[in-house]
């Protein structure tokens, strides 16, 4: 019985479960869509809607103290990785910084949304391990 166990494991050290969500998350911040399996999809949500959150609140409060912005993209620095490196539909390879783009691009998207950032659409399986598959994407502004 798993009574109040926490979290999936994944097959994976705790540290190798970190560095998983932390690049996840930052893909997802980036490309605005992954595709993965539904297990890491539904690890990854909470922590990307929490991004965002965070984001969302540094932008609010940062208007009146800038400090609390400054404190808000330390905590979401400390969190995510500092850069990736994204394919164009053209061919070329683009360096994003993942802060920056969750702060000037993401959070004021959902300034007035108050949750649900995501949405995840399982796809199938899998043919090489028959694992369920999920689209995890961030929701367009009505």
């Amino acid at each position: 019985m798993r009574h109040r166990v926490h979290g999936r494991r994944l097959n994976r050290s705790s540290a190798h479960r970190k560095a998983l969500r932390k690049n996840l998350v930052a893909d997802l911040i980036c490309l605005e869509q992954i595709v993965t399996t539904e297990a890491k999809a539904r690890t990854i949500r909470p922590a990307a809607e929490k991004m965002i959150t965070l984001a969302k609140r540094g932008l609010a409060k940062g208007q009146d103290d800038p400090s609390v912005e400054v404190h808000a993209r330390r905590l979401a620095a400390a969190r995510l990785p500092n850069s990736r490196i994204i394919e164009d539909d053209d061919g070329f390879f683009e360096e994003v910084k993942v802060v920056q783009k969750l702060f000037e691009e993401i959070a004021p998207r959902y300034a007035e949304r108050p949750g649900g950032y995501t949405r995840m659409v399982k796809i199938g399986k899998r043919p090489g391990d028959n694992a369920e598959m999920a689209v995890l994407m961030l929701v367009e502004e009505e």
